[in-house]
């Protein structure tokens, strides 16, 4: 798909405010290698790189700064469990991430987990923006049975699962849960309008 202007002329404005000098050729293989990603998602990341970066832009400044729905490295760490009775909805990079940190965890270097983990996950998510995959969004029950709702519920609410999928994850009652009731209306809603529109 080719560069459109607007893309351009953010690469040429934030290596320009951040202390890069392009040749044409150079600034053409740079939006080339950004010509994967959705358009939104470039000139989100751009602007950021403008705010952010007190050095030269480079490729990978922009590529981590894309907004794919992953989490940020800190705003995954912090939304990890902090024992098994807690339950999570992750990404599958901040899962196998985690899977490198916890030993160290449990050995009772937290400071080593939590280092491993951050770098683990930058460079998962690097691979997985590289190959183009999107964001897969996965629950972890803890052992709380009760302690399920309000992650799950929140995860509908930010459409990172679906309301039918977390119903049948949430702890039994008698009547569906009210939100999750609501979730589905609305939805249900939307696809009436989008089918008479």
């Amino acid at each position: 798909m080719p560069t459109s202007k607007a893309v351009l002329q953010a690469i040429a404005v934030t290596a320009e405010l951040t202390g890069a000098q392009f040749s044409p050729a150079a600034a053409r293989v740079f939006a080339d290698d950004l010509s994967r990603y959705p358009e939104h998602q470039v000139l989100g990341a751009l602007n950021r790189c403008r705010k952010e970066l007190r050095g030269r832009v480079t490729l990978q400044d922009v590529i981590g700064r894309l907004d794919d729905g992953r989490p940020g490295p800190e705003e995954a760490w912090a939304m990890l469990p902090k024992d098994e009775s807690a339950s999570v909805v992750w990404t599958d990079e901040m899962c196998e991430a985690w899977g490198v940190a916890l030993p160290l965890i449990e050995d009772g270097d937290t400071v080593a987990g939590r280092m491993a983990f951050l770098e683990r996950y930058r460079g998962l998510v690097m691979q997985a923006r590289d190959s183009g995959k999107s964001v897969h969004w996965v629950p972890s029950l803890g052992h709380d049975a009760h302690g399920r709702e309000a992650v799950l519920l929140e995860a509908v609410e930010r459409g990172r699962l679906s309301a039918p999928h977390v119903a049948l994850l949430l702890p039994y009652r008698d009547e569906p849960h009210p939100r999750i009731v609501a979730l589905l209306e609305a939805k249900q809603k939307q696809l009436t309008c989008e089918a008479a529109a």
